[in-house]
């Protein structure tokens, strides 16, 4: 599966455990991470372009190092996605 394949892949840098893994119909979320480390995924992450997909996993993988959006939580991000800017915005016209 996608999601547990580019998980695997980006925690060989950043090496968090990992909780469980849910791909889910959100309305509004492409992912979220829980306070228990468990990751979850809109099934649409399948249906979009690899490298906003791979943003999305990175993004919810750094908030198992940082749970909250401050400036560390970015430079997580920016590890392994350093233009995670510029998908981000991209992403935001994806529906």
């Amino acid at each position: 599966m996608l999601v547990h394949e580019r998980l695997a892949y980006y925690n060989l840098h950043y090496k968090y455990t990992l909780g469980k893994v849910f791909i889910k119909n959100h309305r509004t979320r492409w992912g979220s991470c829980s306070s228990k480390g468990n990751l979850n995924f809109n099934y649409k992450i399948a249906l979009i372009p690899l490298e906003l997909a791979d943003y999305i996993v990175v993004h919810e993988l750094c908030h198992l190092g940082q749970f909250n959006h401050s400036q560390a939580f970015w430079d997580l991000v920016k590890q392994t996605v350093p233009d995670y800017e510029a998908k981000r915005k991209r992403l935001r016209g994806v529906q």
